[in-house]
């Protein structure tokens, strides 16, 4: 077994580095679009506002950017042994999906309570899929114990360089496609989108604020900010929400050294909150959304709706990352059925 790094002690990704990992994984990962969202009629949100769809990646989400990019960073010998992660779903349909490209074995560690079909598509992709408590620990000697007899690589769901640079591929397409881009918000679980966007922003789109978002019951990156300090929330706690995609205990050691130096402001949204957003995106914005990728437009209808003092927006064109569209069809049923969503 390959051992995991201590992440405080890994190199920072710069440009370069997310660069060469759009370099690396542009055969194998979507470049996905800006979409405007509805100025007028039905659903109108307001003018000037994009979407960014990573619910439009083969898995469903961000997270095969960084896994593609760390898969193919790894040397052909040491890659044929194997790979195995930890995740609550999307990262490790990411992972599985990266391994079938290579051809090689992968084991995924799933905690209990992740949603049926983030477990049905990793298994779909050709992995293994051991349980799991939900839990840090939990969750690392699972995948530990899985990796231990062939020598395979562990690949970490966040805190890791590769997974970073790969990440940070979505903030370099931002930039691009609109480089007079005011205002980028961006869930925060683990850190690893958050933390990659922050890297290409602060070279390719300076002057933009980094608005993280988390759901006010796993809000351990907003305590950490005020804290000056990196704090964990129990697994108990943070396993409440319905935004399965950030139900991580803190943010990882690594994003956290970008973070605390990058980012704006983090938003704290309420589960109702987090629930009408996720109904929206169907209704108005003909697109499918989990709940952790509707937290992005949860928040912003609290900022312009002037009900929250975490953060204020530039004047300017804002982009919304939607990370994730793996949710169960009975959930995104009982999303589109909620009353006032527009």
């Amino acid at each position: 077994m390959r051992p995991m790094t201590d992440a405080a002690d890994l190199p920072l990704p710069d440009l370069n580095d997310v660069r060469s990992a759009a370099d690396r994984i542009g055969s194998a990962v979507r470049r996905t679009p800006l979409l405007p969202l509805p100025a007028d009629g039905p659903g109108a949100l307001g003018p000037d506002l994009w979407c960014k769809p990573e619910s439009l990646q083969r898995t469903g989400s961000f997270k095969v950017r960084g896994a593609m990019n760390v898969l193919a960073s790894l040397p052909a010998e040491v890659r044929a042994r194997g790979v195995v992660t930890h995740s609550s779903g999307n990262h490790g349909q990411a992972v599985a999906c990266a391994a079938a490209r290579f051809g090689v074995p992968a084991t995924i560690a799933i905690p209990e309570g992740a949603p049926r079909v983030k477990l049905e598509r990793t298994r779909a992709w050709g992995a293994t899929v051991v349980r799991c408590p939900n839990t840090a620990a939990g969750r690392e000697a699972a995948a530990r114990a899985a990796a231990e007899p062939t020598g395979a690589t562990i690949v970490p769901p966040y805190d890791h360089p590769g997974i970073v640079a790969g990440q940070g591929t979505v903030g370099l397409e931002i930039a691009s496609d609109l480089p007079e881009v005011a205002n980028v918000l961006v869930p925060i679980g683990g850190g690893g989108l958050a933390s990659g966007v922050a890297v290409a922003l602060a070279a390719l789109a300076p002057n933009a604020r980094l608005i993280g978002v988390e759901p006010a019951l796993a809000a351990d990156v907003h305590a950490s900010l005020a804290a000056g300090e990196r704090r964990a929330w129990p697994a108990e706690r943070t396993t409440r929400t319905v935004a399965d995609g950030v139900r991580t205990q803190s943010v990882g050691a690594l994003p956290w050294r970008i973070l605390r130096e990058r980012l704006h402001a983090v938003v704290r949204v309420e589960e109702e909150e987090i629930l009408d957003a996720a109904g929206w995106y169907p209704s108005y914005g003909r697109l499918v959304v989990e709940p952790t990728g509707a937290l992005t437009l949860a928040a912003w209808r609290k900022i312009v709706g002037g009900t929250t003092d975490d953060a204020r927006l530039a004047d300017g064109p804002t982009v919304l990352v939607a990370s994730g569209a793996n949710v169960d069809p009975e959930a995104l049923s009982a999303f589109l059925t909620r009353p006032n969503l527009g």
